[in-house]
């Protein structure tokens, strides 16, 4: 197959013109951007490539912003909670937070969303029990040894994007306001910049917005110990406002108060199912973000240019799974990824015509870790190998139109053995763009549903990147899920409460007690019937970690006459438990953690895997259905392999293209004729693949791929 180049965007740099155009060619580049802290000179504007120009539209104001301060965006803020020693209780807003971020909005209409808590009774105390002077609040008549907070709104003051870049790369520059769009004046002063920006910018073929109005919310820390005080992909804290609020009211008939958004102190955590206020605050967060993302793309569709919109950083109220992206009219979506799964997470978008997504590592000195990547002691060529045998393995099975990269390009000249990597990762996309585009890759037959709080709004994540959730049970499941041949779906409760759909053969619940990812207060009786009735019938729950686990009922594990076991939280400490022999399987999980109470709940159980003495992998026939249970579970190419194969063992049904070597995975384009087989391992290997009756030998270099014919 051969390789024309192109579906790729490189990063431009000013000042490095040479070195631009030369790894443009290298990499097979149509395309190149400007990154945060770059510009694009004429010289490469005017180099027959498209062009790609970054818009944050709610940063790079600061001179309005100056003039408007009261228009910059806010959130709720919580203090740490401070016990009181005397009947005179002073605490100090601003004492836990990074004052370069943020500050006091201390507006009476601000000020009338404020909550003064004794925690230890619950009680919202009353205004005028309690004065506000210079950023601190004075608690008068405080109950000695109780404990109290302050929920008050802030002004964000330093963008969190730029703040990162500034600290990261110890940039020396002003630092970048950010003005809320909810405002009428905003709205109108940004309609007319977008514009006049258009207009000033006849070389852009490709908007790129990066990324809307609101950022997942990233709250800063004094103290060196606590940089980080709370962080959460997906969460809507960030989007507040005193007329947010208001306009909220107004539609939805009753008020939001500051403890909505605190919650304690705890937030409102996406990895906590959400109630019925906080999904109505988060649709309508999202309605007003594309209404008026809509009027910023007609602009830019005006002006005959394309507008493609960066799924990450400012995303708050884009959801791309949701019921309002499709009506903004974007023509492309960019997602970052470190993994697989946040490439479904981009490919699997209805609503555009082009999917495209950053690889890492980005082009900076260090990666987001803190690790060195274009510095001293980093080793970029391995890290660009090691993401993308990640990523790969999820574009085998779905595809993206365009890859590309982002940063400094001036960065890579000391490694030149990542330059080599990328040109490769570029030639195995487009074999496999072509590929997919003379049709879709075979799937297996079993269809698998991941039942989440959340359902399909949130596919394909569970909220951050991958490496930020290395214990998390449902987050290792989709990532292995990414790259496996299974058709795969995302439902919520209410997709399963009258019945589970019947094209559904497989249901996976997974994740800790009480979260969305496992349900928790929304395993209502009506769903523990259905997927009851739906297992005895023949379906296959495969529960993880603490699935369907609700406390207050006669069972922790809801779905536990299903699965076959359940966990004692204390309460039968006085019983007895099934004794149990494992018996033998050839179908292994690596690095099983399990879990203290787990016992069987009846005889018919089969304890399949054992850690400790306590059953971690276990399987329970239910009618003419099956009871799954796993412990937990970790990625990893030796544990994909044998999901796949308990998923197939466990429906009756068989694999189409398989190796014995966990580290080697294929897919077969019945189209082209042709296999694809990837080796996920540093080594080189000789693979024996089997697809039907034709077995083939296939050589492979270490992280490498090869494209064999099938012959049957």
């Amino acid at each position: 197959m051969t390789n024309q180049g192109g579906g790729f965007t490189i990063p431009g740099e000013s000042g490095y013109e040479k070195l631009t155009l030369e790894l443009a060619k290298k990499w097979g580049a149509d395309a190149i951007r400007d990154s945060d802290g770059t510009s694009l000179s004429q010289e490469i504007n005017e180099a027959g490539y498209d062009i790609y120009s970054t818009v944050c539209v709610i940063r790079g104001h600061n001179e309005w912003i100056k003039q408007n301060p009261q228009m910059q965006q806010q959130t709720f803020l919580i203090t740490s909670p401070a016990v009181a020693t005397s009947e005179n209780l002073k605490i100090a807003l601003l004492g836990d937070f990074f004052e370069d971020h943020v500050s006091v909005n201390d507006s009476p209409q601000a000020m009338a969303y404020w909550q003064v808590t004794n925690r230890t009774t619950g009680q919202v105390l009353k205004s005028d029990s309690w004065s506000y002077k210079d950023g601190t609040v004075v608690i008068e008549n405080a109950v000695l040894w109780n404990t109290y907070t302050v929920s008050f709104l802030a002004w964000r003051i330093w963008e969190e994007i730029s703040m990162y870049n500034h600290t990261t790369n110890n940039w020396d520059s002003e630092h970048l306001m950010q003005l809320d769009p909810v405002y009428p004046q905003a709205q109108e002063y940004l309609l007319d910049w977008m514009d006049k920006w258009c207009a000033g910018h006849s070389a852009t073929e490709v908007v790129r917005f990066t990324s809307l109005f609101y950022n997942f919310t990233w709250i800063w820390g004094s103290h060196e110990r606590l940089r980080n005080v709370f962080t959460d992909w997906g969460c809507y804290v960030f989007a507040v406002s005193p007329l947010m609020l208001e306009n909220f009211r107004k539609q939805y008939g009753y008020t939001l108060t500051a403890e909505d958004f605190v919650n304690g102190g705890k937030y409102r955590t996406t990895h906590m199912p959400p109630d019925s206020r906080l999904r109505d605050w988060m649709d309508f967060v999202s309605a007003f973000v594309a209404d008026f993302a809509k009027k910023l793309v007609d602009v830019v569709h005006r002006h005959q240019k394309q507008a493609y919109v960066f799924y990450d950083d400012c995303w708050i109220g884009l959801e791309p799974y949701g019921k309002h992206f499709a009506s903004i009219g974007f023509d492309g979506i960019i997602k970052c990824v470190f993994s697989g799964y946040e490439s479904r997470l981009c490919s699997d978008v209805k609503g555009v015509d082009t999917h495209e997504i950053r690889l890492h590592p980005y082009l900076f000195p260090v990666g987001l870790g803190g690790a060195p990547t274009f510095s001293e002691g980093g080793n970029p060529a391995r890290d660009a190998m090691e993401y993308w045998v990640a990523v790969r393995r999820a574009i085998l099975r779905s595809p993206v139109d365009r890859i590309g990269l982002g940063g400094y390009l001036s960065l890579t000249l000391p490694f030149p053995e990542f330059n080599d990597a990328i040109a490769e990762i570029a030639e195995e996309f487009r074999i496999l763009k072509q590929l997919h585009s003379e049709g879709a890759p075979s799937k297996l037959r079993p269809a698998i549903g991941v039942l989440t709080a959340w359902g399909s709004l949130r596919s394909w994540t569970c909220c951050g990147h991958y490496h930020e959730n290395p214990e998390n049970d449902l987050i290792n499941l989709i990532e292995s899920l990414s790259g496996l041949a299974f058709d795969v779906r995302f439902l919520s409760f209410d997709d399963i409460r009258s019945g589970v759909p019947e094209d559904i053969n497989v249901i996976i619940n997974a994740g800790f007690a009480g979260s969305a990812w496992s349900g928790g207060a929304e395993w209502h009786s009506e769903h523990v019937t259905a997927l009851t009735a739906w297992t005895h019938q023949g379906g296959v729950l495969l529960g993880v970690g603490e699935p369907s686990a609700l406390c207050g009922n006669d069972t922790f594990f809801r779905m536990a006459q299903v699965l076959g076991v359940d966990i004692d939280t204390g309460e039968r400490v006085n019983h007895g438990r099934w004794s149990y022999e494992v018996s033998g399987s050839d179908i292994r999980f690596e690095g099983a953690k399990p879990h203290q109470g787990i016992y069987l709940t009846n005889a018919n159980t089969q304890v399949l895997g054992c850690v400790d003495n306590l059953p971690v992998f276990t399987t329970h026939k239910f009618g003419s259905g099956l009871g799954v249970y796993l412990a937990s579970y970790r990625h990893s190419a030796e544990n994909a392999s044998a999901l796949k194969k308990l998923i197939l063992e466990t429906c009756g049904c068989e694999d189409i293209c398989s190796c014995p070597d966990p580290g080697i995975e294929c897919a077969t384009f019945p189209n082209s004729k042709q296999a694809v087989v990837i080796n996920n391992s540093p080594k080189a290997t000789e693979a024996a693949i089997t697809h039907g009756s034709c077995k083939m030998q296939v050589k492979l270099k270490p992280y490498g791929m090869a494209i064999v014919e099938m012959n049957s």
